[in-house]
């Protein structure tokens, strides 16, 4: 190429780049803006290319959870919980499970999930779905939580949770807690649960479940998620998340989102928040709480998930997941 040819293609395409940065840009889609999220680059997920898409589960899904490589859906409407492969949404299996399972925990090996009506959880061997056991909890189990030893589980319809052994199933204890406990997380030495009729969470220390204190949040809180230092609470009734220190459980801010807010997910930079009535989520900069976008998913959206890349939301009346 000659000197003059070369001149003049790198003049044309300097005039397409600067007619290119002229365009309004599109708004950012799913993660790509976590600049704590390692897998981005691996993935081409730093510029926004990856759109929404969904996949089919069972019957009035609520919740998800992440095992490494895949996301397990519980599906309470027909008694079973779905698999997912997290790179491509593949279905690789549905397995029988209680009557209306509801929340989920995976312990690095099984995933443990509540099943509401039978009153008790059932661990599943994570590479094949396997039933390694069935274990009695409290009245109406919702949610679970792995501490890196045990499995705590909050009894609804009993204003207790539950601690099993890993291991083996055994219930070490039980603490009661606020009333209607519907979810728990765990944020290092403590549990921490929400008590939807309480308008409280509780926060439980996991060596000797001493309750170290029970804290006010929003109208009706459901979900519950923590970022490393702080817990967050979705509060289904006031339309907004509360964010508490984890260390003290002092209230650092409330903040709007979408109606009826359910899941919580936290992707290393953000926290995002299922819009249940709204039929989106909302993405919250997890430092100030700043509202960087609201994007839409699918019927109903209850449970939130994240796999290290992306955002799976559970559509609850959509009989479907959705993936950001």
């Amino acid at each position: 190429m000659t000197k003059s040819l070369r001149l003049a293609v790198l003049t044309a395409a300097a005039c397409l780049l600067l007619a290119a940065d002229a365009l309004p840009q599109a708004p950012p889609l799913g993660v790509t803006q976590s600049t704590a999220n390692s897998q981005q680059i691996a993935l081409l997920h730093w510029y926004d290319a990856n759109l929404t898409t969904s996949f089919p589960v069972g019957s009035v899904p609520f919740d998800a959870t992440f095992d490494g490589a895949n996301i397990w859906v519980s599906n309470g409407g027909d008694g079973t919980v779905t698999k997912l492969r997290a790179n491509d949404g593949a279905n690789l299996g549905t397995f029988n499970v209680g009557l209306i399972p509801n929340g989920m925990a995976f312990d690095g090996a099984n995933v443990w999930v509540t099943n509401f009506d039978s009153n008790n959880v059932m661990k599943l061997r994570a590479s094949d779905g396997a039933n390694l056991g069935t274990f009695s909890v409290g009245s109406g189990p919702t949610a679970a939580a792995f501490d890196g030893a045990n499995i705590w589980v909050s009894n609804a319809n009993g204003n207790n949770v539950s601690e099993l052994r890993a291991s083996d199933g055994v219930v070490l204890r039980t603490v009661s807690v606020g009333r209607g406990p519907v979810d728990i997380v765990c944020s290092g030495g403590s549990v921490w649960v929400v008590n939807r009729f309480s308008n409280s969470v509780t926060k439980i220390r996991v060596s000797d479940g001493k309750k170290l204190g029970h804290f006010t949040v929003g109208s009706a809180p459901l979900y519950a998620v923590f970022d490393g230092a702080n817990i967050w609470v979705s509060n289904d009734s006031s339309n907004n998340v509360t964010k508490l220190r984890a260390s003290d459980g002092t209230v650092l801010g409330t903040f709007s989102v979408g109606m009826a807010p359910s899941g919580l997910a936290f992707d290393g930079a953000n926290i995002w928040v299922a819009n249940f009535n709204s039929n989106s989520v909302t993405k919250l900069r997890a430092s100030d709480g700043t509202t960087l976008g609201t994007f839409p998913v699918g019927t109903n959206p209850q449970g939130v998930t994240f796999d290290g890349a992306n955002i799976w939301v559970v559509n609850n009346n959509g009989s479907s997941v959705s993936k950001l």
